[in-house]
C-alpha cells in the first residue's frame, strides 16, 4: 500500500477547524439537526450507494444521528438539488459553471468534499472466458460500429456511467441500438452473469461489496482489463486506480446546500476524515488521503 504515501492525512483538528469556519453567521433560523446529531436525508448516486451505506452505518453507531440514503440517479439528484427538494448530495462529479452561478444567485455557496475514487467496472459472464476489452472498441460500439461486441448493458438511462462513456464517445446522447439500461446495479450483474456476450458496466463497490443474495452472480461475472492509450491490459485495483493507471477511475464527492452548520457538514468531514477513509481503503476503492497507521515496537518478544 505505499504508492498511497502521497496522500497525507489531515489532523483531525483541521477537520473540526473546517467545521466550525463553515458556520452561517448571518443565519437566525433554528435548524431540528446539528453536526453530529438530527436527521437528514442524503440523495446519493446508486453506483456507489454499498460504500455510502457503509459509512453512514458507522456514524450513526458513534453520533445520535439518522441519515437516511435515498439511491437516485445523477440527473435526479442534481434536479433535487436545483429545486431545493434535496440539500446534499453524493456524485462523481463537481457542479458545472451553470449550476454554481444558480446558486450564487441564491446567495448560496454549496460545500464540495471529496472523499476518495471509485471505478468503473466493465464485467462480462465468466462462460465467456474472455478477460480484457479495449475501451475504444466499446466507444465505437456506442456510436453504432459493429464489432466483437454483443451489446452493453448500463444501470439507469440518466445515471453517471451513461454520462460518463457518452462524453469519452463525444456522443450528446445514447444510441438505442446495442445498448440497454435497467434501474440498478445489481440488475446490470444478474443480467450480464445470465446472457453471454453483453458488457456489463457498473460501480466497482458493487462486485467488491455485494449483498448475501447477490453473492452468487457476482461469482458468475468476471471483471475485465480494460486497455486505453496504451498497450496495457489494467485491471481496476487500487492499487491501479491510486497511480492513475486504470482508465476508468472517477472522483467521489458530497455536496452540501445546507447552508449551515448542519448533519450534512458533520457527516462529510466524517468521511473525509480518518475513520471514513479507513472505511473507503477496505471496500476496494481509493481514499483521498491514507489513514495513519501506529506501530508499537517492542524490544524483547
Amino acid at each position: 500500500m505505499n504508492k498511497f504515501l502521497k496522500y497525507i492525512l489531515f489532523p483531525t483538528a483541521a477537520v473540526f477547524l473546517f467545521v466550525f469556519s463553515c458556520k452561517d453567521k448571518n443565519s437566525s433560523v433554528e435548524h431540528l439537526d446539528g453536526i453530529v446529531q438530527g436527521k437528514i436525508d442524503i440523495l446519493v448516486d446508486e453506483t456507489f450507494l454499498p460504500i455510502i451505506a457503509d459509512q453512514v452505518q458507522v456514524f450513526e453507531n458513534v453520533y445520535d444521528a439518522k441519515i437516511t440514503l435515498l439511491p437516485k440517479s445523477e440527473n435526479e439528484a442534481l434536479v433535487a438539488l436545483s429545486q431545493g427538494k434535496a440539500k446534499v448530495i453524493v456524485l462523481s462529479r463537481k457542479l458545472n459553471v451553470a449550476e454554481e452561478v444558480m446558486f450564487k444567485n441564491r446567495k448560496l455557496i454549496p460545500k464540495v468534499t471529496e472523499i476518495g475514487k471509485d471505478a468503473i467496472a466493465l464485467i462480462k459472464s465468466k462462460s465467456d472466458n474472455d478477460t480484457l476489452v479495449n475501451l475504444q472498441d466499446v466507444l465505437n460500439f456506442m456510436k453504432g460500429e459493429k464489432n466483437g461486441i454483443k451489446g452493453l448493458v448500463f444501470d439507469n438511462p440518466n445515471s453517471s456511467t451513461i454520462r460518463y462513456f457518452n462524453t469519452l464517445a463525444g456522443l450528446k446522447e445514447t444510441s438505442k441500438v446495442g445498448i440497454f439500461s435497467f434501474g440498478t446495479n445489481n440488475e446490470v450483474i444478474k443480467y450480464v452473469s445470465e446472457n453471454k456476450g453483453m458488457i456489463g458496466i457498473v460501480g466497482m463497490n458493487w462486485l467488491t461489496q455485494p449483498t448475501q443474495i447477490m453473492q452468487d452472480y457476482v461469482n458468475k461475472v468476471a471483471v475485465l482489463s480494460v486497455k486505453s492509450n496504451s498497450n496495457e491490459y489494467v485491471y481496476p485495483s487500487q492499487d491501479n486506480i491510486a497511480m492513475n493507471k486504470y482508465p476508468l477511475a472517477r472522483d467521489l464527492y458530497i455536496i452540501n446546500c445546507q447552508g449551515y452548520e448542519g448533519l450534512g457538514i458533520g457527516f462529510s468531514s466524517f468521511v473525509a476524515g480518518e475513520r471514513g477513509q479507513r472505511i473507503i481503503l477496505k471496500s476496494g476503492l481509493l481514499p483521498i488521503r491514507l489513514p495513519g497507521r501506529k506501530i508499537v515496537t517492542r524490544k524483547n518478544i
